[in-house]
């Protein structure tokens, strides 16, 4: 079976990751989206709530699941016996910071990295970026599915 890992911390889960993610389904057999689990990082939603929505647009992809992971992704990998891992890159920015990261997983453990480029129409997008816009009560609405966007414009008004 060709297993591949997604990491990331989806805080929340965009078009451009699902993008990533859809486009990845189709090359492997099943695809882990894991969300990086650290606790000295700030995030909007739990790992729980990233989890469930991670699961909810991904439903459709039909070999694509989502877990959590601490520590070192390599070890991840090598417990869920996927060997690859899947990066989006947005820009020549992203490969710099991404493929040192290739090159000491593939150091430390033997896995292999595959760099997926975004889709043109999802270049400029991050998470950090929505979740700015929407706290501003900028349109975010075409940036991703639309549960989430319901999910992000609640959280926001909680506080």
């Amino acid at each position: 079976m060709r297993r591949a890992v997604c990491p990331g911390s989806y805080d929340p889960i965009t078009n451009g990751h699902l993008d990533v993610i859809e486009r990845a389904s189709g090359l492997f057999d099943e695809v882990i989206v894991a969300v990086g689990i650290n606790k000295n990082k700030r995030t909007l939603f739990t790992p729980d709530q990233r989890l469930a929505m991670i699961a909810q647009v991904s439903e459709e992809f039909g070999n694509v699941r989502a877990d959590s992971y601490e520590g070192l992704l390599v070890d991840y990998c090598r417990a869920e016996q996927a060997p690859v891992i899947v990066k989006g890159i947005r820009a020549a920015g992203d490969f710099d910071y991404e493929l040192q990261m290739a090159q000491m997983n593939h150091g430390l453990t033997g896995v292999e990295t595959l760099f997926l480029p975004t889709s043109p129409r999802y270049s400029f997008l991050s998470s950090s970026l929505v979740k700015e816009v929407a706290a501003h009560g900028g349109p975010v609405d075409g940036l991703l599915p639309p549960i989430v966007h319901e999910l992000l414009l609640e959280r926001l008004a909680q506080g």
